[in-house]
């Protein structure tokens, strides 16, 4: 809940499952989300496109150049005690394609892993990484229209 100088408005936010050409998910492991596996992203800042977004906090995350991007789907995120502070997030989650190998993380990460989807959900994966994990999988490359990201915890 609100209070001073917190968050007023729920922040709208972009994350990207990252593919390399072997067909790996790039996973990073970050204090923020208590040390879980997660997946690069960010806040999408006023003016600014979506994909924009994603590329950007992507590229300063990582140092990863992002391409073929599609949307997986959209999560509400309310006052989850899963991250480091109290937040209200609307994530939009795609999935995309890199060629890169040259990974610099910033301060946001401690380290990182390219996984397998199976791989990747065998591996302490933070719940809503998790649960995009999942929907992508469970989703086609041809069918992948608007949609909420529904599990039960």
């Amino acid at each position: 809940m609100p209070a001073g100088n917190e968050q007023r408005y729920p922040e709208p936010t972009v994350g990207a499952l990252i593919f390399n050409p072997e067909g790996k998910l790039f996973l990073m492991s970050s204090h923020k989300w208590r040390g879980k596996w997660v997946v690069p992203g960010g806040h999408i800042e006023l003016g600014e496109r979506m994909e924009d977004a994603l590329r950007r906090e992507v590229k300063e995350e990582t140092n990863l150049d992002i391409h073929d991007l599609e949307f997986i789907c959209f999560q509400e995120f309310l006052y989850d005690e899963r991250f480091w502070k109290p937040s209200h997030f609307i994530f939009f989650d795609y999935a995309g394609r890199t060629e890169s190998t040259d990974v610099r993380l910033n301060d946001e990460a401690q380290e990182y892993v390219w996984a397998t989807l199976e791989e990747a959900l065998a591996l302490p994966v933070e719940h809503y990484t998790a649960v995009a994990i999942r929907k992508y999988v469970e989703s086609t490359a041809k069918d992948r229209g608007y949609r909420p990201c529904r599990e039960h915890e």
